[in-house]
């Protein structure tokens, strides 16, 4: 049993899981593949079968655009199930690229249907999971065409925070932001320029402080108010699972 499994961290940080859940997921993590910064996993439009999950590092899921932009559609990091949105189709929906060095297993989305089978209340669980996803990526869609860029970058920098904390539970307000302003700009729909400048009146009106690429978040209330944030990795509602066994 992998102990140390960042996917079993993030689950139980909503629900206490017995032996047999955790065996089951510890075989969706029997293979490794190690990749370095800016290699691509999977390309938009590939054929695959495949699920992954992210045993460390950081990722992003991008599209390109008409135009050749890239928009960048969320950010993966340990603990993540990789290519949930694909799922329905055998047809990569996005190109999946590491952010910095990874460590991934992948396995085919039949044993995904095993387990939905097997473990009726792990399933609830990931299904529960895959639902705040979508759910969290609304919200961006609303930041993007309705806030200005203040709020853009600081929905953008809660979000990251809400998410590192649930596999990292002694996180408090600080942590290191793998991204480069380019891809900051592609998953908020601005440009490089704009981003420096929106980072630079955080920092200046105390929002955030920033020390290279550590940020930390000085008045997470009023970052809040401002993006009108919703945090919704913290807790899911777990009273209507079926019970185990």
């Amino acid at each position: 049993m992998n102990t140390a499994s960042a996917l079993v961290e993030r689950l139980q940080h909503y629900l206490p899981l017995q032996p047999g859940e955790r065996d089951a997921l510890d075989w969706l993590e029997r293979g490794r593949r190690r990749f370095a910064a800016h290699d691509v996993i999977v390309r938009e439009g590939e054929i695959s079968d495949r699920l992954y999950v992210v045993r460390s590092g950081w990722l992003h899921a991008s599209t390109r655009l008409k135009n050749g932009d890239r928009q960048i559609l969320r950010l993966h990091f340990p603990g993540d199930i990789m290519g949930t949105s694909s799922v329905a189709w055998g047809e990569t929906s996005a190109t999946i690229t590491a952010v910095t060095d990874c460590v991934i297993s992948d396995f085919p989305r039949a044993q995904l249907g095993r387990l939905f089978k097997t473990q009726s209340r792990l399933a609830a669980l990931l299904y529960a999971t895959f639902s705040v996803e979508s759910v969290a990526m609304s919200d961006r869609l609303k930041s993007l065409g309705r806030t200005d860029a203040k709020a853009r970058i600081a929905t953008l920098l809660l979000e990251i925070a809400s998410r590192l904390r649930v596999t990292n539970p002694g996180m408090t307000d600080t942590f290191d932001l793998n991204l480069t302003q380019a891809d900051i700009g592609d998953a908020t729909g601005l440009t490089k320029v704009h981003v420096n400048r929106t980072l630079k009146e955080l920092d200046a009106s105390g929002l955030i402080e920033r020390h290279g690429r550590v940020i930390k978040i000085l008045d997470e209330s009023a970052m809040i108010e401002l993006a009108d944030y919703k945090d919704r990795h913290g807790h899911i509602a777990t009273d209507w699972f079926p019970e185990f066994g």
